[in-house]
């Protein structure tokens, strides 16, 4: 069972922030973090439940600059649930808390496969001993508006009576990230309380200026033990609470229950989310008959999403399978949200969508395709915006926002706080266009693994189609060099915003931006060959498309420049211009130095003047491109890019990349695990180990690194197999990693529910179910495989060796 559960002994203030984080509980549609019930926020503690999608804006002045900030908001508190006793004949003594009280055995299990979070103690209490004390919650996967926490309180050694407070909390703010802490962080406005006899108290506010009506109800009863001596259901200004005091005597337990209803005004179907919370609540099941339909769930989404790996890396893969599941279920087809970069467990980067659905996206997509879905559909209801965008910088086409939120506008701060020098810094990441790159990227990757033509033919078009058009139109021709050319941009390295001395921000001819920009025009126009002609002349009149923009963009495709520099790809023209970094020095001197940035600019320097890279910038063309997929691309570019290119180019940015992002390693793992390095899995374990080990210093108890953790299960699915899905088939091109010999997992791919893929003892073995539909396409290294429903496939893949097929009807 050790497989599917998560301990943490003892109480250690320091990381309780960290262990929150971990243990968070959500169901897509919105999350709560694993704070102890009976504390409020503080330094120690930070109970917080955010709804995906919830956001609000604030304005605060910050070193005498206007700030606007959009935030995921922190909504009250439904967990707040405190206790203290009173012997026979004595007086009450003082709620009970880790911070003033302390508490035996003290012991947090997260459970995976039931989704649920258990806390156990002991406490001694003056006059009456030992009470021993056991709470589970869980937020249902079933039901998405629900959560429910049981309390069982056992007297051990005397009798005595226990008084339960039982409270909704709307005196909350977002305060989760220190650095945050000159930004005005006060979202929620309008809390009114008030009961509902006998068992049920209620909150409502709103959010200040996005206007977001939050309600939450709450019912609270003793399940078993003594009818309370008193129940009294208190509202007042900012909080409501129901005190209860129940007997209590020896070996007899106490069971109180708490079920809350949360519903908002952006809900659909419903009228009023008040009368929807009080109705869902009153008609809630009690927690037995909850955490069995709660589990139900939970074991639907495991049986299609579960990945099987041996040892502690498979443990630690289910574990970020978990919490991917909580922030992106079923329940978020439903709904306009994007991915949010911290997931639903905190605050850091104000909950904004950046590009991490590149990282998420490929795990979904042959898992959870209605989510991708989904998640593409956000992109499309903010197109206007991002054309809108494009149109305000003189350009045509969508530029899609670095940071998005509520309605896809460009969120990027443009001032940020340095912690390690107290400065105010221009913020330039919002030049990192290359995000329209992505959601491009991932729209065809959702096509190619679903199949879903329709998507493809109409709003996945006309993304595809607007973004390209955008590459077409920043692309300048430059008759100097004979190419085009993409100036002012930010790479995805984001240390270097450009170049030093210079007075404007931005850099020239960034490869990832450039040759990513290549391959949306490509594949724009290859989609145009194909669509049907009924729906190219609908495309065609309504983004007023014509024959010559077209033929700008064939151009561009073929002559976008790509820099170079002493055999190798320049991150960006003229990077071998830059000082070389004294890593050795620095790392003597500073240890960690992951935020390289803050580093140098507390000490009066900057990193744009050296050769230093944050995460992997050229290497991400590794990550999204096979090889062959890659040298085609530069081919297409007039570039010759061999293995000893790539080979070179690889080495020579490991050596210069500070891994300052959780992404880094990921990206790296994977490039190497392609390359048959043996040094892949170094960077692999660091990948698997960047949440639960807090790697980056302090930043998990902000939130966890949703597209790292999504990432390491593609780690499996897409860098061992070689898996990738184009061309309507299955392409397999199997990965020698000793570490990870073994794995397998199911995948949903184009109407194949439950395609198996496992390898074990030196074979690959791929079973496709049996139904009704047509047969798979397989590709592999030397060869085409067809596999029928109800047959398997089993590939000999000996390290080194190509993979060798035998079938299995």
């Amino acid at each position: 069972m050790a497989e599917w559960t998560w301990e943490w002994e003892g109480y250690d203030p320091a990381a309780e922030r960290l262990r929150e984080s971990l243990c968070t509980l959500g169901n897509g549609f919105f999350a709560t973090r694993g704070a102890v019930p009976e504390c409020r926020a503080g330094p120690v503690h930070y109970p917080a439940t955010y709804v995906a999608g919830c956001y609000n804006r604030l304005e605060s002045t910050v070193a005498g600059r206007r700030v606007v900030n959009e935030d995921l908001v922190n909504l009250p508190n439904w967990l707040l649930l405190r206790f203290r006793l009173r012997p026979v004949a004595g007086r009450w003594g003082p709620w009970v808390s880790p911070g003033t009280h302390t508490l035996a055995d003290h012991r947090h299990t997260l459970d995976l496969r039931r989704g649920t979070l258990t806390r156990s103690f002991r406490h001694r209490a003056e006059g009456m001993g030992s009470l021993r004390v056991e709470q589970t919650r869980l937020v249902h996967m079933g039901d998405p508006h629900l959560a429910a926490l049981r309390t069982v309180f056992t007297a051990e050694d005397r009798a005595g009576e226990i008084e339960i407070e039982s409270c909704l909390d709307g005196e909350v703010v977002n305060a989760n990230v220190d650095r945050y802490r000159a930004l005005d962080h006060h979202h929620v406005t309008d809390v009114r309380t008030g009961v509902k006899e006998p068992h049920t108290v209620w909150l409502t506010c709103r959010t200040g200026t996005s206007d977001i009506v939050m309600v939450l109800a709450a019912r609270t009863t003793v399940a078993v033990g003594p009818v309370p001596a008193s129940s009294v259901l208190r509202p007042g200004r900012r909080h409501v609470v129901h005190r209860l005091v129940v007997p209590i005597v020896p070996d007899q337990p106490v069971i109180v229950d708490k079920t809350v209803a949360l519903h908002t005004s952006r809900d659909m179907a419903i009228s009023d989310p008040l009368g929807e919370a009080l109705d869902r609540v009153s008609a809630a099941v009690d927690f037995p008959e909850l955490l069995t339909s709660h589990v139900a769930a939970w074991e639907r989404l495991w049986r299609r999403a579960d990945i099987q790996v041996p040892g502690e890396a498979g443990r630690i893969l289910r574990f970020h399978l978990f919490h991917v599941l909580q922030t992106l279920s079923p329940h978020t087809a439903d709904l306009d949200v994007g991915v949010p970069a911290r997931g639903l467990h905190g605050e850091a980067y104000r909950g904004h969508v950046f590009w991490d659905e590149l990282f998420v996206l490929p795990y979904l997509n042959l898992h959870f395709p209605e989510v991708s879905r989904a998640l593409l559909n956000y992109r499309y209801r903010r197109l206007p915006r991002a054309c809108g965008a494009a149109s305000g910088a003189g350009l045509s086409g969508a530029m899609y926002p670095w940071q998005s939120g509520s309605n896809g506008r460009e969120e990027s701060q443009e001032w940020h706080l340095n912690p390690a020098s107290d400065h105010w810094l221009p913020d330039h990441s919002r030049l990192q266009h290359h995000v329209g790159s992505a959601v491009a990227y991932n729209i065809w990757q959702y096509c190619e693994a679903s199949g879903d033509t329709e998507y493809l033919h109409s709003r996945g078009a006309e993304m595809l189609l607007q973004i390209a058009r955008f590459w077409a139109a920043i692309a300048v021709f430059d008759p100097g060099t004979n190419h085009y050319r993409i100036r002012g941009v930010v790479g995805p390295d984001e240390y270097h915003d450009g170049y030093p001395g210079a007075d404007r921000p931005g850099l020239d001819d960034n490869a990832y931006t450039n040759v990513t920009a290549a391959w949306v025009i490509t594949r724009a126009l290859e989609l145009l060959r194909r669509l049907p002609s009924r729906c190219r002349e609908e495309l065609f009149h309504r983004l007023r498309l014509d024959a010559d923009e077209l033929a700008k963009w064939e151009d561009v495709s073929r002559r976008l420049r790509v820099p170079f520099h002493r055999g190798v790809i320049s991150q960006f023209e003229s990077y071998d211009t830059l000082a070389e970094l004294d890593w050795n020095a620095y790392r003597t001197r500073y240890g960690t130095i992951r935020r390289l940035d803050r580093i140098l600019e507390a000490e009066g320097d900057t990193v744009n003047r050296y050769k230093a890279s944050k995460q992997a910038d050229v290497l991400m063309l590794g990550y999204l491109f096979s090889p062959a997929e890659l040298r085609a691309l530069f081919r297409q570019l007039g570039y010759d890019l061999d293995d000893d290119l790539w080979r070179g180019t690889v080495d020579y940015y490991l050596r210069r990349t500070s891994h300052g992002s959780t992404l880094s390693e990921l990206v790296h793992g994977l490039v190497l695990a392609q390359a048959r390095r043996a040094d892949a899995w170094q960077y692999m374990r660091d990948a698997l180990e960047a949440d639960i080990a807090d790697l980056q210093g302090g930043t998990t108890g902000e939130g966890i690194h949703l597209g790292a953790m999504a990432g390491t299960l593609d780690l499996v699915q897409r860098g061992l197999t070689g898996l990738e899905t184009r061309e309507g088939a299955l392409w397999l091109n199997p990965v020698p990693l000793p570490a990870l010999s073994e794995y397998g997992f199911t995948a949903h791919y184009r109407g194949h529910c439950g395609v198996g893929i496992r390898r074990r003892s030196g074979q690959l073995e791929i079973s496709v179910p049996a139904s009704e539909e047509s047969p798979i396409r397989l590709m592999l290294a030397d060869r085409a495989v067809t596999i029928a429903p109800g047959e398997t496939c089993s590939l000999v893949v000996p390290d080194g060796v190509p993979a060798r097929s035998s079938h299995d009807a």
